[in-house]
């Protein structure tokens, strides 16, 4: 059965998970680059994501200069992604 997930479905979500389902973790300046969207917004989604248990953030200390912010899928994240996109292919299938 698939399951069609509201959290993920919102367009920037969708497009965080899509990001983030091609990596193990991703650093959020070139996540906040690669979509294209503010900061501001990124995090709020991020937020809604993580609350959901489907995102984790890691702080990693630099040698020089400011700690860099990680972004990578849970494992519940993975699969809810996953199942997410398998019910997408079924609706645009049910033709």
């Amino acid at each position: 059965m698939t399951v069609f997930d509201e959290t993920i479905h919102s367009p920037n979500r969708l497009r965080i998970c899509a990001a983030l389902s091609a990596a193990r973790q991703v650093e959020f300046a070139a996540l906040l680059e690669g979509l294209g969207v503010s900061k501001s917004l990124l995090s709020k989604q991020l937020k809604v994501l993580i609350d959901a248990g489907y995102v984790t953030l890691e702080r990693k200390p630099q040698r020089i200069g400011r700690p860099r912010t990680w972004v990578g899928l849970t494992s519940a994240g993975r699969k809810a992604y996953r199942r997410h996109v398998a019910a997408l292919r079924a609706i645009i299938e049910e033709d």
